[in-house]
C-alpha cells in the first residue's frame, strides 16, 4: 500500500542541492579527490571544555528525566547574560527567550506560529532555502526582496511595493548573510525597525553567523537597534559560534508575544533538549571565549589564503566581511549551475550554484571555508589551472 502524503508536504520546495551532492559522491566513488566547499557544515570540533561539561553533566540523574517543556531556567538566564555581555541588550528570561532544537527548526516553526493560509512573508533573494519550507507548510505566500551587489546585498525597502508591505506579516533577514557573506549596518537595522513598525510586520533576524566577522569588525545584533524588540525577534545558534552543529542548540530572543507563540507550539511538539546539553550550552555561552576568537582567526586566515590566490589568478572576487562563505561572481559565458558543474567535473571542487538560493543568486557560486587551509589552497590552485580568468 502507498499512502498519499498531505498537501502540506506536497507544497515543500524541492531540495535543489541534492543532485550536486549526488554528483560529488559519484566522483568520489570513482576514486577522485573531491574538495567539498559547497556545504555549510563546520569542520572543526566542539571546544574541549564544552565536551567535558557534557560528559560530567550526563551523569546527573536529574537530566535523565524529561526536561521542562520550555527548557531549563538556568539556560535562559545564561542566554540573557550572553546577550548583555556581547550586545548590551537586556532580555527577560521568563518572557523573551525560547530554547529551540537548532535554528533550522525555529525558522520553520515561526511561519507556522504567525502565518495563516494566503498570508504574505518577505524573504531575501538569494536566501537560506529553509525559510520557504516553513512558509509552504503554513500555506502562506512569499514576496522576495532582491539582494544585489549595487545595494551591498541588503534589501532596498524603497523597491518594494506598498501592496507587498501592507500585506506582509513576517520578514526574514540574515546578517552576516548566507549566501552572500554581506554584513548589516546600524542604519539598515534602524530602517528595518521603522519599516516594520509602519507596516506592522514581524521581523525575524537569523543571526546564525553572529560571531563571525572579519577585519576587526563585530557583526551587529538586530536587537541593538532601538525598538527592535517591539517589532521582532532574533534567532541565534551555537552551531557556528561554538562548532556545536550536531548538538542542536539554538534560541530565539525578543518580542514576548512571538516568543510565547514559539513556546506554545513547542509545548505540543517537544520536551526541550537533554538537560546535560543545556548545561553544556551554559558553559559555552558563559565560559572561556578563547576558542571563539581563535575560530574567527582560523576562518579569516582561510579566507585570506583562498581569496588571495584566486585574486592573483585573475578572478575578480571580493573578500567577505563575515560568515565562513564567499560569494563569487561567475565568469562571463556561464550560468551559476554550468560553472558549478565545471568546477566539479574539471577541478573536482564542489561549489553551490547561486541560483539554488533564489533568482537573484544567478551569476554567483557560494563556497565555504570549511576545510583545512591547505585544502582550500589546493582548491584555489585547481580552479586557477582551468585558465578561464584574466
Amino acid at each position: 500500500m502507498i499512502f498519499e502524503p498531505s498537501e502540506s508536504l506536497k507544497r515543500l520546495p524541492e531540495q535543489f542541492f541534492a543532485k550536486l551532492v549526488k554528483k560529488a559522491q559519484q566522483l568520489k566513488n570513482e576514486g577522485h579527490d573531491v574538495i567539498n566547499l559547497g556545504q555549510g557544515n563546520p569542520d572543526l570540533p566542539t571546544p574541549p571544555h564544552i565536551v567535558n561539561e557534557l560528559k560530567e553533566a550526563a551523569t546527573n540523574a536529574e537530566y535523565h528525566k524529561y526536561s521542562p517543556f520550555r527548557g531549563q531556567d538556568f539556560l535562559k538566564e545564561a542566554i540573557c547574560e550572553f546577550y548583555k555581555r556581547e550586545y548590551d541588550v537586556n532580555l527577560d528570561p521568563a518572557t523573551e527567550v525560547a530554547i529551540i532544537s537548532g535554528a533550522k527548526t525555529g525558522l520553520v516553526e515561526l511561519s507556522q506560529c504567525l502565518l495563516n493560509p494566503d498570508d504574505v512573508a518577505l524573504l531575501p533573494d538569494p536566501g537560506y532555502p529553509d525559510y520557504m519550507s516553513g512558509i509552504a507548510l503554513a500555506d502562506a505566500e512569499t514576496v522576495f526582496m532582491p539582494l544585489t551587489k549595487e545595494h551591498d546585498f541588503l534589501p532596498n525597502y524603497d523597491e518594494l511595493s506598498d501592496s507587498a508591505l501592507n500585506q506582509a506579516k513576517l520578514m526574514f533577514l540574515n546578517y552576516p548573510n548566507n549566501p552572500t557573506a554581506a554584513v548589516a549596518t546600524k542604519e539598515f537595522f534602524d530602517e528595518t525597525v521603522e519599516v516594520a513598525r509602519k507596516y506592522n510586520i514581524c521581523v525575524c533576524h537569523d543571526f546564525a553567523y553572529g560571531a563571525i566577522g572579519f577585519d576587526g569588525e563585530k557583526p551587529r545584533s538586530f536587537l541593538q537597534s532601538e525598538g527592535a524588540k517591539e517589532v521582532g525577534i532574533e534567532m541565534y545558534t551555537l552551531s557556528k559560534t561554538y562548532n556545536m552543529a550536531g548538538w542542536r542548540v539554538a534560541f530565539a530572543v525578543g518580542n514576548a508575544s512571538v516568543i510565547e507563540s514559539i513556546n506554545l507550539l513547542q509545548d505540543h511538539m517537544y520536551m526541550s533538549l537533554f538537560g546535560a546539553i543545556q548545561q553544556s550550552a551554559v558553559n559555552a555561552l558563559l565560559g572561556p571565549q578563547d576558542a571563539v576568537h581563535q575560530l574567527v582567526k582560523t576562518y579569516e586566515k582561510r579566507r585570506d589564503t583562498f581569496i588571495g590566490h584566486l585574486q592573483n589568478a585573475g578572478w575578480d572576487v571580493q573578500a567577505p566581511k563575515g560568515t565562513f562563505f564567499a560569494w563569487l561572481p561567475v565568469p562571463t559565458g556561464y550560468t551559476s549551475e554550468q560553472f558549478a558543474n565545471l568546477l566539479l567535473e574539471k577541478a573536482h571542487v564542489v561549489a553551490a550554484p547561486g541560483v539554488g538560493f533564489g533568482e537573484f543568486g544567478e551569476g554567483y557560486v557560494r563556497v565555504g571555508f570549511v576545510d583545512e587551509e591547505e585544502r582550500l589552497l589546493e582548491a584555489a590552485k585547481r580552479i586557477e589551472q582551468l585558465n578561464i580568468f584574466g
